[in-house]
């Protein structure tokens, strides 16, 4: 499984290999080598559609194509090396593989047309991932990033967990969300919040000034009603396509996303720290030990705020040079082995003492599949590791 979150869009068509395309040829040669030399009540004949059919199934229509034009010349041969061209056995036998070599040469090209559709709809999804999610610059001012994504969804690289970075004239903000849902439900939702994010991260002079932009943002198109403009900032990601899927991730009025939104000043040897629901961060001491980043007053999750009065507020945490923050989503958390256990983030994070960020994150994404049953994760599962640099 590739732990990184952004490769160009490359596929290749499926590569056929030496030995593969021997397994028909040896078929052929085997099947008219004993049928030439097997009693005159024996015929084997048969036996050769297995050589076009064999070879639809890993090969292309040309290739296919090949193998039964072979095999028809195979069954001549053994034709006119045991009785004649016109003796009624034979004859039908090279119909009936006529007939077998263009039905299957048939299937091998719908094969793989369907394979090149897959092929684009795989790039589209990988391109809309990079457009939504745009890869962490490894430096930000004093601070050292690496990010990582692991899509639930089978044969994907995209879902619901989000994570951006902004630089603005006094430090970086940061956000890390999770959607509820995942998968291509969750992508228009996803975009929405990164849209106003990148929108306002340079606008709002104080972080719950920006939690509350991102509130009103997300609300209204989470809870179905009508667009009062606001989610036109999806555009700014350049996603107006996806995020026009936005809000189908679950029933109406239930949607909901989980986030924290921190900012690291560039001269302070601190962070601020605002939690909409989301598990809190952890920080990896350069002194040793890990310490949760627990917010006193945490908030709702983005688009639930208008069921409770109180005010969104910052918390402040010591952040100094040789620390590392680990934001992580709680597709990390949920991580079960074999015996129903979670995932011990925080023990393993102890362990990594040293790392920098990108190396601290592929130490912990391989011991993450290494736990979770059959190395896949229930949940899309993102983590952004942050280093302030001496």
């Amino acid at each position: 499984m590739d732990l990184r979150p952004f490769h160009p869009p490359h596929h290749r068509a499926r590569q056929v290999s030496h030995l593969q395309l021997a397994v028909p040829f040896a078929l052929i040669a085997l099947v008219t080598l004993v049928d030439v030399l097997a009693p005159p009540d024996v015929h084997l004949g048969p036996f050769l559609v297995a050589a076009p059919a064999v070879t639809a199934s890993f090969a292309g229509p040309r290739m296919t194509g090949f193998v039964g034009l072979v095999a028809v010349l195979a069954q001549v041969v053994v034709a006119t090396t045991r009785t004649s061209l016109t003796d009624l056995n034979h004859t039908f036998q090279i119909i009936a593989l006529v007939m077998i070599s263009v039905f299957v040469t048939f299937f091998a090209h719908l094969r793989e047309v369907h394979e090149k559709e897959l092929i684009q709809l795989r790039s589209v999804a990988e391109t809309a991932q990079q457009v939504v999610l745009r890869p962490l610059r490894d430096r930000m001012g004093p601070l050292g990033l690496a990010s990582v994504y692991l899509a639930a969804a089978a044969e994907a690289r995209i879902g619901g967990d989000l994570y951006a970075a902004a630089r603005t004239a006094t430090g970086t903000r940061l956000i890390i969300g999770d959607v509820r849902g995942k998968g291509l439900e969750a992508v228009g939702d996803a975009a929405l919040v990164l849209g106003a994010f990148r929108a306002a991260a340079h606008q709002e002079a104080e972080l719950p000034g920006l939690v509350d932009y991102l509130e009103a943002a997300v609300s209204p198109d989470l809870d179905g009603s009508e667009d009062d403009g606001t989610a036109g900032v999806a555009g700014v990601a350049g996603v107006a396509g996806v995020a026009g899927v936005a809000g189908v991730a679950g029933d109406d009025g239930e949607s909901f996303v989980t986030a924290a939104v921190l900012e690291v000043p560039d001269g302070d040897p601190v962070l601020e720290l605002v939690s909409c629901g989301h598990p809190p961060p952890l920080v990896l001491r350069r002194a040793g030990g890990v310490e949760r980043l627990d917010v006193s007053h945490p908030g709702p999750p983005l688009g639930l705020a208008g069921l409770v009065s109180a005010p969104v507020t910052a918390q402040t945490f010591a952040f100094e040079a040789g620390d590392v923050l680990l934001l992580y989503t709680d597709g990390v958390l949920e991580a079960r082995d074999g015996d129903g256990a979670f995932y011990p983030l925080a023990e393993r994070v102890a362990a990594c003492s040293g790392m920098h960020p990108q190396a601290l994150l592929d130490r912990l994404c391989r011991d993450l599949l290494a736990h979770a049953t059959g190395n896949t994760l229930g949940d899309d599962a993102a983590m952004v590791a942050v280093q302030r640099l001496g």
